[in-house]
């Protein structure tokens, strides 16, 4: 069966794909009442966030839509410091979708969500006129999370001397993507996960974290030049130090990508005091996702341009942003 332009008319079809699909998968006390807007306990400090996710392929090696929006969305609260309790789903469909596509998509949410221990406590479908021959599929999210009082995770902390770690391998999700859409037969599979275990683990062991942020769109580059312009410092990398698998740096020398702006969607950078890199460094590379984990760079104060990386060579070259379209659409 198909999405129809019916599943969008708010009668009859719209609630049976509501309560068959959605409901069913994310079913919890705050959303199977099916109201207007879910009621959940609060706290007196939250971290809000927003998202909206049009891979294609939805289904990709190493993940899919489903689990994307819900990781992409934990994470940037992960990266505040936050402890992510909540989401919404808005789900914007094509006619023409293969509900047992849709059906595959929601069920990995619902399990990458109890992965992460969040709710989705509210959303809305739309249904569309067909883009894409076999249908298609978009999702929007929020998420809510709740911070401590006593921890404050934010780019204003960053100071020189501190320590630039990277949580693994770069270019992952970018490859795998690329790869797919181009129907090129290799083993390189998206990096797509919850950054939950690396950051509880830094952050409850008393580590001095003054900035976290995923390494996704605009990939390392634009994320370090974006850190050093909000710090007023430099940041000084080791080309040596950074990791990227060899599946990734050979897709990379055939296509002429560079591993600096590609988007990865399990990867975070953390910049930490420098008496604390060592541990921190230790425990990422304790966890499932961060084994590879590295430290990368150092704050300077700002010497003429904002990243600076030494080259395997023994050469210097300034590290720009992402300009242009970095393609093809990661998330």
């Amino acid at each position: 069966m198909m999405v129809t332009m019916a599943h969008g008319s708010g009668g009859e079809e719209t609630e049976k794909l509501i309560r068959e699909i959605f409901a069913a998968r994310f079913d919890n006390p705050w959303l199977s009442g099916l109201e207007d807007a879910a009621a959940v306990p609060g706290s007196q400090r939250l971290a809000m966030t927003t998202d909206s996710f049009v891979v294609r392929p939805l289904e990709f090696p190493g993940g899919d839509l489903g689990k994307l929006a819900v990781c992409g969305t934990v994470n940037d609260l992960l990266m505040r410091g936050a402890v992510p309790k909540y989401l919404t789903a808005g789900w914007i469909l094509e006619a023409g979708t293969d509900l047992a596509l849709l059906e595959r998509i929601a069920a990995s949410m619902a399990d990458t969500a109890a992965e992460a221990g969040v709710q989705i406590v509210a959303g809305d479908t739309k249904v569309v006129e067909n883009v894409h021959e076999d249908g298609g599929i978009v999702i929007n999210t929020a998420g809510v999370g709740f911070l401590r009082e006593d921890l404050e995770v934010s780019a204003s902390r960053i100071r020189p001397g501190d320590q630039v770690i990277l949580s693994g391998t770069l270019g992952d999700h970018h490859a795998a993507i690329q790869s797919a859409r181009m129907r090129l037969d290799n083993d390189i599979c998206s990096d797509v996960a919850l950054l939950t275990e690396p950051v509880s683990i830094m952050l409850g062991a008393g580590i001095r974290v003054h900035a976290m942020r995923d390494v996704t769109r605009g990939g390392l580059a634009t994320i370090l030049n974006e850190f050093a312009r909000d710090a007023h410092l430099t940041i000084k990398l080791e080309q040596e130090t950074i990791p990227v698998s060899p599946a990734v740096r050979n897709l990379c020398g055939i296509l002429g990508l560079d591993p600096l702006t590609m988007g990865n969607e399990g990867k975070f950078i953390a910049v930490v005091d420098p008496a604390d890199a060592e541990q921190a460094l230790e425990l990422i590379r304790g966890t499932s996702c961060g084994q590879q984990a590295a430290v990368i760079g150092k704050l300077t104060e700002w010497v003429d341009t904002d990243v600076i990386l030494h080259t395997s060579l023994g050469g210097t070259r300034v590290v720009a942003p992402l300009t242009g379209e970095g393609l093809p659409r990661i998330c």
